[in-house]
């Protein structure tokens, strides 16, 4: 059924819900067919408002029967759900509907993944479970009743009976429809046990598929880890019982935070040093950190109407890093936040999906789930911090957990409590969750008779509907260096608050090296005119990790800037200063292993187009090529020294010492195989022991041209693991030659594995095309055809996923006028296919309407 026109709902327009709840009890009787959900609701008129339209969300439901007050009752039938008279009074409604959960390949509501039962309500799906009004400032007790045949039936909060073919849940604690959660199945659990601050004992439990239950431990680790550390850093304890994870093979995102029930992507929990890298370890432990984090900072507080996503998602992706910065090493955390946030934030603020942390209207909620709502209001919550202080940011946490415990707030409610434990007023600040778009701050600099001043001017382009900006409050963290590496100035936060301001230090010898935006303080583009002598000088000197780091990017970047468009040769100031950063044993090698990393093909095709030029993704990858060349030859012995110096004996652990060193060994293993070719990976790929060293062997081996015989040897290893495989079909496509990039991932799509349905395994596919870059920009547009025609088939399989993955084409217009047709042809044939989903429709047409 085609879904009905667009329609867009607009912040402006918020009205307090008609009718509040105090209690919802729930029935399921489970059929893959015909489940039946019996539903007994107590409404009761709100104070807040006049009005008495009753309205409840529904979609895809066949409805059995309804009562009011035990009196049976005809609804209106409308869009969207249903409409009825109903008391000016306290009143109990009943329902009960039909739902076909075997037939939900969207993957919201109620669905069957391999014979399992489960659930995802955000941020709408649980209107596709039953009547209700499925809006997040509705929030009610739930108790729920599973009746059916499966061995393990769970849902929110604590058991109240089990067995005889059925199971009673009770959720004592107030929470919106988005946070309830069902599974049912064939499920073994992985126990553990943690004892609160204040001495309960709560049961914890990671429930999985039989086979699957050696792959635990580590989360239930990470698990424990958080709940300590929200005790000890936000003094927030666990208040329920029982804590369940559960690992569901389908799932369209990576986590759920459902009070007590989180359902967890099998990608995100699943992890055993045979079958997980290192990457996938520490993931793992961010995303159990993050889901269990909501229970505060997303359940018993959440957000009012989903336009204050970022309320929840900001505040508590913040936390997730923090915990990891503690977990790990906090310099290298910090860069690899911000390589995140540049590649997909700052990307997004610069096209035709940009938009306000806080968005004034959406479409189709499930499209506005971004990294500017995640990485962005993150990046919001540490600025608000590093302003405030330490000690101001722990008060106002109190406050807002006291004040709003069992609420669903705003970013009023948010930025209120800060404003009152501090005496600031911190309207100016809000801007950053009402204007779209990436501030540009460019400084220039003078120095006379010991006075060095620092000229700052911001400027944020215009974006989609917001032309005009107004000057933002940046908190600008300064350090100056004298002319021998020695700090002179530690680092100092300069509150920026106008279009234009300068910033005076007085009392010095000589003229600094100033290093600007330390740890990156605030999430703009820094322009500053500077060379690579002071670069190379910032690389050896600065005191700053982030900096330093950004440091030996910045002279990568400019160096392969003139290779593309000059021609020039490999610079040798880069080279150099890298060979004298990684030699350096006194620094993290985790933190050596990123300084090696280069800049990648979409951040330098950002930085030509922002520079006025047209950029070619062949030019820009032969670049790339000849750099990383023109580098393994000239870090030669190095590499072999550091590829010998950092191999781990121990027994594998995915802690962060052998996690920074085994990165370091295979970031020299790249080196050595452009000069060796290939011969160290081979060896490397097999002895594994673990998928961190067989991984990167594979990766080098497939970029060196070798990668055949192990590409067959690794399916025959790993076929049977799923998760495994989906690295297998991500590898071929992204380490491919842009010239056949297209090709493997059409090849894959047609092996007996691939299979869309399954979210994993389509990202790891055509989400992995859109990863290479020059493949999937191949002049020919054989990539966009591809990728155009499995969105196609698709959509009416699974609207998010589909809607998620045209974001791939959403850089097309700084392209030259033969790539933008190639793909304005592709994006109109999307947008002409019948029944196209609400999903899929906003994102193409605002993508084709940049």
């Amino acid at each position: 059924m085609k879904d009905a026109a667009p329609q867009t709902i607009y912040l402006s327009d918020y009205t307090p819900p008609a009718f509040l709840i105090d209690t919802v009890h729930l029935t399921f009787r489970l059929h893959p067919e015909k489940t039946r959900v019996i539903s007994r609701i107590e409404f009761r008129p709100n104070p807040a408002t006049q009005s008495r339209a009753f309205f409840l969300h529904g979609e895809g439901l066949t409805l059995i029967r309804a009562s009011i007050d035990g009196q049976p009752v005809t609804p209106d039938m409308v869009q969207g759900g249903l409409r009825c008279d109903v008391p000016d009074a306290p009143f109990v409604w009943e329902a009960e509907v039909e739902i076909a959960p075997a037939q939900n390949t969207a993957l919201e509501g109620l669905y069957m993944s391999n014979g399992m039962y489960c659930t995802q309500c955000e941020a709408e799906g649980f209107r596709k479970i039953t009547y209700y009004p499925d809006r997040p400032d509705v929030m009610a007790t739930f108790t729920v009743r599973i009746e059916g045949d499966m061995p393990v039936m769970l849902s929110n909060g604590d058991p109240v009976e089990q067995g005889g073919g059925g199971a009673v849940w009770h959720d004592p604690w107030p929470k919106p429809a988005y946070l309830f959660a069902l599974v049912a199945g064939d499920l073994v659990n992985h126990p553990g046990a943690f004892t609160t601050r204040s001495g309960r004992e709560v049961e914890l439990n990671i429930w999985v598929r039989p086979g699957d239950e050696g792959k635990c431990a580590f989360a239930m680790d990470a698990l424990k880890k958080s709940m300590t550390w929200d005790e000890e850093v936000y003094g927030r304890e666990y208040d329920l019982d029982v804590f369940n994870i559960v690992a569901v093979d389908d799932f369209n995102m990576g986590a759920m935070e459902n009070k007590g029930l989180n359902i967890f992507n099998s990608s995100c929990v699943l992890a055993s040093p045979e079958t997980s890298t290192d990457a996938n370890f520490e993931r793992i432990e961010a995303i159990i950190a993050h889901e269990y984090f909501h229970n505060w900072t997303g359940n018993r507080i959440t957000c009012r109407d989903w336009f204050q996503l970022c309320l929840k998602e900001g505040l508590t992706v913040y936390r997730d890093s923090q915990f990891t910065s503690d977990m790990r090493s906090a310099p290298v955390k910090r860069i690899g936040d911000v390589i995140a946030l540049r590649a997909r934030q700052f990307r997004e603020d610069n096209g035709p999906l940009a938009h306000p942390v806080r968005p004034e209207s959406f479409v189709e909620i499930n499209n506005f789930y971004t990294a500017t709502v995640y990485e962005k209001g993150a990046e919001v919550i540490g600025m608000l911090k590093r302003l405030v202080g330490d000690e101001a940011y722990a008060r106002a946490l109190d406050l807002y957990f006291d004040r709003h415990d069992g609420q669903a707030c705003t970013i009023e409610d948010w930025l209120a409590v800060f404003e009152e434990v501090t005496g600031r007023d911190l309207g100016q600040f809000k801007r950053w969750y009402s204007q779209a778009g990436t501030p540009r701050l460019r400084v220039t600099d003078d120095y006379k008779d010991g006075t060095y001043t620092l000229h700052f001017e911001q400027e944020t382009p215009p974006t989609p509907g917001q032309p005009d900006k107004a000057p933002q409050v940046l908190p600008i963290a300064v350090g100056l260096l004298g002319p021998n590496g020695d700090e002179v100035r530690e680092t100092t936060v300069l509150e920026m608050t106008e279009a234009k301001q300068s910033f005076v230090f007085e009392g010095l010898s000589a003229r600094p090296v100033p290093s600007i935006l330390r740890d990156f303080s605030a999430p703009v583009i820094l322009e500053h005119e500077t060379d690579n002598a002071e670069r190379a000088f910032l690389l050896a000197h600065d005191t700053d990790p982030f900096n330093k780091w950004e440091a030996g990017r910045a002279l990568a970047r400019e160096g392969l800037i003139a290779m593309i468009l000059q021609g020039a040769a490999p610079d040798a100031a880069y080279l150099d200063a890298v060979q004298s950063m990684a030699r350096d044993d006194s620094l993290d090698p985790a933190f050596r292993a990123l300084a090696l990393g280069l800049p990648g093909q979409d951040d330098l095709a950002q930085t030509l187009h922002d520079r006025g030029h047209t950029p070619d993704p062949q030019a820009i990858w032969d670049a790339l090529e000849t750099l990383r060349q023109a580098r393994a030859q000239h870090c030669q012995d190095l590499a072999v020294r550091l590829y010998a110096q950092y191999q781990v004996d121990a027994p594998y652990s995915p802690d962060a010492g052998q996690s920074g060193a085994r990165a370091l060994a295979n970031a020299a293993l790249a080196l050595i195989t452009r000069t060796d070719g290939g011969a160290q990976a081979q060896r490397q790929y097999d002895g594994a022991t673990n998928m961190t060293q067989q991984l990167a062997a594979l990766s080098c081996l497939l970029q060196a041209g070798k990668g055949e015989a192990a590409v067959t040897q690794f399916y025959d290893q790993w076929r049977d693991d799923r998760l495994v495989i989906d690295k297998w079909f991500m590898m071929q496509i992204v380490n491919a030659d842009p010239e056949q990039a297209a090709t493997v991932a059409g090849r894959l799509t047609q092996h007996p594995d691939f299979e869309m349905k399954n979210p994993n395994r389509f990202r790891a596919t055509l989400g992995a095309l859109a990863a290479n870059p020059a493949g999937f920009h191949h002049a020919g547009g054989a990539g966009y055809r591809l990728l155009a025609d499995w969105l196609i088939r698709l959509d009416p399989v699974n609207p998010q996923t589909t809607a998620r993955i045209c974001s791939a084409f959403e850089t097309w217009k700084r392209y030259d006028s033969s790539r933008q047709a190639l793909i304005a042809e592709q994006l109109d044939r999307i947008l002409a296919t019948p029944d196209l989903s609400r999903d899929t429709t906003e994102m193409v047409s605002r993508i084709r309407g940049a």
